[in-house]
This record gives structure tokens, sequence and C-alpha cells, in this order.
């Protein structure tokens, strides 16, 4: 009987997930337009680097809470360990260069 590895590490064909609170974008007024703002920026952004575009994850409260502003988060800023604070969709366009790993192709 032959023992197979229990673990195994995949790498997914689209970009890592962005993580945004839920709780601060119920709470900001603009909250819908700019969950638009920022996915369409990330379509955008992937679809120039000839990438799948990476999900936008709705999660639970990071515990930061800022008055005005949605806790953002990916995997390239947690490593850095930085949260991006977004109050309006106008920084949407650099936000999403922050979110997405520059090393992607």
């Amino acid at each position: 009987m032959s023992k197979t590895n229990p673990i195994t590490t995949i790498r997914p064909r689209r970009a890592e997930p962005v993580f945004v609170c839920k709780k601060c974008l119920k709470r900001i007024d603009d909250g819908p337009a700019l969950k638009r703002a920022l996915k369409s920026e990330l379509k955008q952004r992937s679809a120039a680097r000839g990438i799948k575009r990476p999900r936008v994850v709705m999660t639970s409260c990071m515990d930061i809470c800022p008055k005005r502003a949605v806790v953002a988060a990916s995997a390239t800023t947690l490593a850095r360990g930085e949260y991006l604070l977004l109050s309006d969709g106008g920084g949407t366009a650099e936000a999403a260069a922050l979110l997405m790993r520059a090393d992607e192709t």
C-alpha cells in the first residue's frame, strides 16, 4: 500500500482574492458603488495582464473599523502587514494596483 501525501499544493488560474469587510461596506453611504468600482478596476487590470479577475470576497469584521472607509486586503498586502482603507470610488485604480500582485503576468 503506497502512502500519499495528505496535503497537495496547487496554483490557481486566477489572481489572488481580494477581501473586503462587509460591515464597513454597509456603514458607508456609497458602499455598493465602491464595490462595483473596485470589481470593475480589478477586471480591467486583470484583462490587461491576460489573467482571470480576482474574486472579491466579502468577509466579516477585520477589527479595524475606520470611520468613513472600507477595509480591503489581499494576500499581497497581508504579506506586507498592510490593509487598505478605501473611502470613495475615486481611489479604486490605485487600490487595485496595490491589491494585485505586481509579479503576475
